[in-house]
């Protein structure tokens, strides 16, 4: 790659498309990001040709460069880290059950009471402490946030 002052990242949206396009088809196996993408329904010539086509992308460059250019983006550039808010800290669940259900993009220097009010106002205004649920340790207010935090809000509200 070459030493530029300034961040670029190479990028196919068409190759991003077509990939997300097939995967819900059901003919290939793709998550965003990936670096390859395995055939598992049965491509008509022409799309096996563009899916191969595709691969000498991802082969040359790592991924069609969507994702990392708006990971660059969020996390580099705009300096945000990502946060999931539980309500059990045991089973990492909501109320209804469902397993890291949300994830906040919040500014790098956020506190876990920015949290709560990002939840609910209520939960913001009622903040008593919240729960890293990762060592099960009570955080105070003034708790800055870090990327991939698992936080439960307890509040009097």
């Amino acid at each position: 790659m070459l030493d530029l002052p300034y961040i670029t990242v190479p990028t196919s949206s068409e190759a991003e498309l077509v990939l997300r396009m097939a995967n819900k088809a059901g003919i290939i196996r793709y998550i965003p990001g990936d670096h390859d993408f395995e055939i598992v329904g049965e491509p008509t010539d022409p799309q096996k040709k563009a899916l191969e086509k595709i691969r000498a992308i991802l082969e040359h460059y790592g991924s069609t460069g969507v994702q990392e250019c708006l990971n660059k983006v969020v996390f580099d550039l705009l300096e945000y880290v990502v946060v999931y808010p539980v309500e059990d800290e045991n089973k990492l669940t909501n109320v209804d059950g469902e397993v890291l259900p949300d994830a906040f993009l919040m500014p790098n220097g956020s506190t876990a009471h920015d949290l709560a009010y990002m939840v609910h106002t209520e939960l913001g205004e009622g903040f008593l402490y919240a729960v890293d649920a990762r060592t099960k340790r009570r955080v105070g207010e003034d708790y800055e946030l870090k990327n991939g935090d698992i936080i439960k809000v307890v509040s009097t509200r």
